[in-house]
């Protein structure tokens, strides 16, 4: 599903950057210039960002 249509970005795109490590809705307007034109993949993508954070920190708990 694409998060940021201005910019052709999907939501692989965005899981894959924080899977490479990518925290902050800053780096992923670096790597993707979310938000740049009409900004309306903002909100999108920053739920999907806190989602896949969680996810991994949960993760990481239970393997520990």
């Amino acid at each position: 599903m694409y998060i940021c249509i201005c910019n052709q970005v999907s939501d692989k795109d965005i899981k894959a950057s924080i899977q490479e490590g990518a925290t902050t809705m800053r780096e992923l307007y670096k790597k993707h210039s979310l938000g740049n034109q009409c900004g309306k993949c903002c909100q999108c993508a920053k739920k999907l960002l806190n989602s896949e954070l969680i996810s991994i920190a949960t993760t990481q708990v239970q393997v520990a």
